[in-house]
């Protein structure tokens, strides 16, 4: 069996800084392990998908990062592995357990099926892999192959775990419980909400020397048609996961300001991103919401964004400073005057594209890699 500190204690020689997952009783030692350790942060993500997308921020901002979690949750990471560590080629060390291993000891009814088809999954997706050893000299010598293996393919690698792999451990670290800031009043104005290509050259204005994240479809191809800068990433795929990935990425580089840019449907997708956010509260993320109520990259269905407060929802989750704006000006006024404290904007904007909106070209990894480079020389 392995002991958390011996895993963590690799884990640091190979570079990794933060780990992020969704709770298995066969992995309960090493999060116990990481939770209680200095050395690494732990996130507690609210899905698996999350957990690959705020790994995959750690590993964008120049740090190495680790995705755990229950095979019978794989299948919510599907996306972020497929379309976000794939296509912008983004190494992280994921950990997945084999609950309903075949032949193996007894499980819960809903585990047999993924139990058959973990590796197949994994194989699927075209993710190497691995059984995590359960004894220290091979364990080491497996992190080196991953490692290697890594470095070569800029690749996802994993290590599939069985039952009694890791040596119990109990945890230690309490919770802290997060303040919840008083809810926000909106600032209505009369004006028509302005355009989502109106509302990203303000925010443009400010974000010269800041990290820009920008969400899935038509955000990040208006952002690049505004202009194509250094700081910036197009998501593509991976939908819901930017405000995950900016969450890694800002604990990662406490010292650059993350700026992500969200989409009402893209959020919704994946709303319990907010409630990691909300705890970890880093300083150094603002989140900006542009919401029309729309699926505008896909159709123009509609979302369930026009019933739905997600200002309340990022107070509930204990986001320390929320804005609700409707106009340009009061977005530059926030803009002007942002505190060094994770912060929410909610921005009502109204549909529209430009007319032959232009598709970035350069490839989401040459994205990755000159972001990297503005980070490292910034």
């Amino acid at each position: 069996m392995i002991s958390s500190d011996y895993f963590i204690d690799l884990a640091i020689q190979h570079g990794y800084s933060i780990c992020s997952g969704v709770p298995c009783s066969y992995l309960k030692p090493f999060i116990n392990g990481i939770i209680d350790s200095a050395r690494m942060h732990y996130v507690s993500a609210a899905n698996e998908g999350d957990a690959i997308a705020i790994a995959s921020g750690a590993t964008i901002g120049g740090g190495k990062g680790i995705a755990v979690f229950q095979n019978s949750g794989l299948g919510n990471a599907v996306s972020p592995i497929t379309s976000l560590c794939f296509t912008f080629k983004i190494p992280v060390l994921i950990i997945v357990t084999l609950r309903g291993e075949p032949g193996g000891a007894p499980d819960e009814p809903q585990h047999e099926l993924m139990g058959q088809i973990t590796t197949q999954m994994l194989d699927v997706m075209r993710v190497s892999w691995e059984y995590f050893p359960n004894n220290s000299e091979e364990l080491a010598l497996a992190m080196d192959k991953a490692s290697k293996h890594m470095d070569e393919t800029g690749l996802p690698y994993a290590f599939v775990m069985k039952k009694n792999t890791a040596e119990p451990r109990k945890i230690l670290t309490k919770p802290i419980p997060r303040g919840r800031a008083p809810a926000p009043l909106r600032l209505r104005t009369s004006v028509i909400p302005p355009k989502r290509f109106e509302a990203l050259t303000v925010i443009q204005k400010f974000t010269n020397d800041d990290i820009v994240l920008a969400s899935t479809g038509v955000c990040g191809r208006e952002l690049f048609a505004l202009d194509d800068r250094l700081n910036q990433l197009y998501m593509v795929g991976s939908m819901g996961c930017i405000s995950s990935l900016g969450l890694g990425l800002a604990i990662q580089r406490p010292d650059n300001r993350i700026v992500v840019i969200d989409g009402d449907g893209a959020c919704l997708m994946r709303l319990g991103a907010l409630t990691t956010i909300g705890y970890e509260q880093p300083n150094n993320l603002i989140h900006i919401l542009l919401d029309n109520n729309l699926h505008e990259s896909t159709g123009g269905q509609s979302t369930v964004a026009h019933s739905v407060d997600f200002s309340a929802i990022a107070t509930a989750s204990s986001y320390p400073k929320v804005n609700q704006i409707n106009d340009l000006e009061q977005l530059s006024n926030t803009l002007q005057n942002l505190t060094k404290e994770l912060t929410f904007i909610d921005m009502s904007i109204s549909a529209g594209l430009p007319e032959n909106l232009p598709r970035p070209n350069v490839t989401p990894h040459e994205v990755s890699i000159r972001l990297k480079k503005f980070m490292e020389e910034n």
